[in-house]
């Protein structure tokens, strides 16, 4: 660590400090200003909603697969929710795959969406913001260094929250992770992209299958180079502009910024590709025109925190409950692997399983939380809980838990789990499912 003494420029004193913006670190900060606690949120971008508004444009995790459908996540997410459906800026789309109902939403909607929720919580938000570093007192981190355009800052907290999906916070400060540098590859990268002026009625009128055997011939001409030979294109809530996830790129360690410019680079150049490939076999898109990139690839994973519990695969295809649970999921294994495929792995018709709360705290730690993608998790377990839903979930329960400590005086991992549970059915949130589904169109 650097002697952080000599370069700052400021300090600023909160009671939780949430890091990251993304769908996980907006309800956790929405959720810790709910309890009445100070609040601030870090974000490196100039807008809220990581994943959720800079690559993709669907929310997956809310409703269970199969007949049943029923939705499993609520409180402080159903908020988020409600704004979009208000502004007519979200349809209820039945995924293809197997994954549930999705929510399709307006990316751009949604930033305001994410702003007017944290505003409206009195959250302070720090944009264009990076964390370079932490304070440590033994176990305790007990603040970050921030670099912006005006300068250093030390952010001092009580709890902070790493919801910065590489879980930065967690390794700058010493505390042991899994993922990059694993026995396993982490999840591939996709850069998304979306099309418009396509005419929509002749664009349904093919399967997904038809879609990736014309990719199979395209290759087979050796006139076009479509590493993936599958992946899917959607409607938008916008007539006539469809989202593509399609590209797909491996690289050992996502956090590698050299590794990772690379991949930019080579994303954008796969999306140009099957781009052409679509206005060239797919109906409906002969005067379609590219709209856009998404603002950065896709990482789908890379540090996991070793956490107080690490939820497993055998968890999740077992439905397994816990003493401790915090949020549920029905989302399948979804492992977009190195190869050209993704692996699916499906839970029992109708069944959920519950996340532990202890998989929100990094081992050995004293006022550390985390929420989002960096959990504590195996590879498989983690390919079926980084649904967004999810995510959102554990930001809920992070930052209730956040606040709730504080207020009763204790460390995270000590805080008692009925106080956790009762506040979080409290404020909406969904721990033992038996509703039906909610149809948000009404």
């Amino acid at each position: 660590m650097v002697d952080y003494k000599t370069i700052i420029t400021e300090t600023l004193k909160t009671e939780v400090l949430v890091v990251g913006g993304g769908s996980a670190g907006c309800n956790a900060a929405a959720a810790a200003a709910l309890e009445g606690k100070k609040t601030m949120l870090v974000e490196r971008y100039g807008f809220l909603g990581g994943t959720s508004t800079y690559i993709l444009d669907t929310f997956y995790g809310f409703y269970i697969p199969g007949k049943e459908g029923r939705k499993v996540v609520g409180g402080i997410p159903d908020k988020v929710l409600d704004k979009l459906f208000a502004r007519k800026a979200a349809i209820l789309r039945p995924n293809t795959y197997g994954a549930g109902t999705g929510v399709t939403y307006d990316p751009e909607i949604l930033k305001v969406v994410w702003e007017e929720l944290l505003t409206e919580s009195n959250v302070d938000i720090l944009f264009h913001s990076f964390v370079v570093d932490v304070v440590t007192e033994g176990p305790k981190v007990t603040g970050v260094i921030l670099v912006n355009k005006s300068g250093f800052f030390l952010v001092e907290a009580d709890i902070i929250i790493d919801a910065s999906g590489d879980a930065d916070v967690v390794a700058k400060a010493g505390f042991p992770f899994d993922g990059i540098g694993g026995k396993e590859a982490v999840q591939s990268l996709t850069t998304t992209f979306r099309v418009m002026h396509v005419d929509n009625e002749a664009a349904i009128s093919f399967t997904k299958q038809q879609m990736w055997d014309w990719m199979k011939e395209a290759n087979a001409t050796g006139n076009y180079y479509l590493p993936r030979e599958e992946g899917s294109v959607h409607i938008t809530t916008i007539p006539g502009v469809m989202a593509t996830n399609m590209v797909r790129l491996a690289i050992p360690d996502p956090t590698n910024i050299a590794d990772l410019s690379k991949a930019e680079i080579e994303g954008r150049k796969q999306a140009l590709e099957y781009f052409r490939f679509m206005k060239d076999y797919l109906p409906g898109y002969d005067k379609a025109e590219l709209m856009n990139f998404s603002t950065q690839i896709g990482v789908r994973e890379t540090r996991r925190v070793i956490g107080e519990y690490t939820l497993t695969k055998e968890d999740v295809l077992g439905a397994r409950k816990f003493d401790d649970a915090v949020l549920e999921c029905g989302a399948p294994i979804e492992d977009h692997h190195n190869a050209a495929g993704t692996k699916w792995e499906y839970l029992e018709e109708g069944a959920v399983y519950q996340l532990p709360y202890r998989t929100l705290i990094p081992k050995d730690s004293t006022n550390l939380l985390v929420a989002g993608r960096c959990l504590s998790a195996t590879h498989d377990a983690h390919a079926s809980m980084r649904s967004i839903g999810q995510c959102m979930a554990m930001g809920q329960a992070a930052g209730t838990a956040a606040a709730l400590a504080i207020q009763e005086g204790v460390e995270p991992k000590k805080l008692d789990i009925n106080l956790l549970q009762a506040k979080l059915i409290e404020n909406g949130a969904m721990i033992n499912t038996h509703s039906s589904f909610v149809n948000y169109h009404e």
